[in-house]
């Protein structure tokens, strides 16, 4: 989870940096591309953090009607990502 949050802490500074560019009345063209970097960095966090779900679902030894809510859970959570 270490390298979610420095995920996370990179887009929070890129979104910093889009609020003030704007602010600054920065070209269009600059803005939306530091706003398409903090998604990218938004999304990369949050399939991690289901990589990570998927992983730990795979490794534990639990029932597996309960294995297969959770997986059902992280698929959902995918597919809101994608």
């Amino acid at each position: 989870m270490a390298d979610v949050l420095v995920r996370l802490r990179r887009a929070q500074g890129q979104l910093g940096g889009v609020i003030q560019m704007i602010e600054n009345e920065r070209d269009c063209k600059d803005v939306i591309a530091q706003l398409a970097a903090v998604s990218r960095a938004l999304d990369r966090a949050g399939f991690k953090i289901i990589a990570t779900g998927l992983e730990k679902c795979v490794m534990e030894d639990t029932d597996p009607e309960q294995a297969q809510l959770d997986l059902d859970q992280l698929e959902k959570l995918f597919l809101g990502l994608a």
